[in-house]
């Protein structure tokens, strides 16, 4: 039997049948969670969270996917629009292979490089898109935008920005 990726069946499976796992230590801050809200409001759920069925509960554990279902359970205009199903693709391991899973997706995800998002940034500019359109879109606060904008150079990015005058510069001969 040839083996068949969990990612193919990908199933719809009510929100009130699915329950977190109890040794999951990912952790997601505010921002984030906020941006990850904005993701799935503008772009739907694009990828399915990860479960382990429990068929004689009739439940479903999450492996991989955690905060994907916290925004479904706490954002109604996301579940109504959902019609309270999440989109789950199922593995079938006993607990301590799940426990591995879990910690593999987490590490995974890998992290942005600095570079890169500058140069997203410098692009988005150049396409006429405003640091308020960042900020809400990419979910940066404005001080990253400026750090990240800093890094790929001042004068060009700033070249539409009014400066006013902090300081007047006092000329030796004046002080007397």
């Amino acid at each position: 039997m040839r083996y068949r990726s969990p990612a193919y069946e990908v199933i719809p499976v009510p929100l009130e049948k699915i329950r977190p796992n109890v040794y999951n230590p990912n952790a997601v801050a505010p921002p984030e969670m906020k941006l990850l809200y904005e993701s799935i409001l503008a772009d739907g759920y694009t990828m399915p969270i990860v479960c382990y069925r429990d068929r004689e509960k009739d439940e479903y554990i999450i492996v991989d996917g955690f905060h994907r279902y916290r925004i479904m359970l706490e954002h109604p205009d996301i579940y109504e629009r959902e019609r309270g199903m999440l989109p789950v693709s199922v593995i079938d391991k006993p607990i301590d292979e799940r426990m591995a899973s879990t910690i593999r997706h987490n590490r995974a995800r890998g992290s942005h490089s600095v570079d890169l998002m500058s140069n997203i940034v410098k692009e988005l500019h150049d396409l006429g898109r405003s640091d308020e359109w960042i900020s809400r879109h990419l979910g940066m606060d404005q001080d990253e935008i400026l750090r990240l904008k800093q890094i790929t150079g001042l004068a060009e990015l700033f070249r539409d920005v009014k400066f006013g005058r902090a300081w007047k510069p006092v000329e030796p001969e004046e002080e007397e």
